[in-house]
């Protein structure tokens, strides 16, 4: 009825439970085996330590935990960090430039 093409959520059919891309599985992946290495290198009764533990997993699970309006944390971290770090010499040509020629142009 609203004239679209595609459907919202065309996209969500190629995540991994309709949420996560491949590489946010990985990168949880990492962080949840060396949480688990840690706890077996660790093996103590400090809640401290556990805590160490369990960094790598929350940190991992930070960045790729679903957000509004991103995909996750990751995707908004590399967009601020392209904004930032990336070229400050924008070259515009849109549909308000207009090529100025003088007489001896035309």
């Amino acid at each position: 009825m609203n004239g679209y093409l595609v459907p919202a959520n065309a996209k969500k059919g190629t995540l991994i439970l309709n949420v996560f891309r491949p590489i946010d599985a990985i990168i949880f992946g990492v962080g949840a085996f060396i949480s688990l290495l840690l706890f077996v290198i660790i093996n103590s009764s400090s809640t401290f330590l556990i805590l160490i533990a369990c960094l790598p997993v929350a940190v991992t699970g930070f960045l790729v935990i679903p957000i509004p309006n991103y995909h996750n944390v990751l995707c908004a971290i590399q967009s601020i960090y392209r904004f930032f770090m990336g070229r400050r010499n924008y070259k515009w040509r849109g549909w308000c430039f207009y090529e100025k020629f003088g007489k001896e142009d035309k």
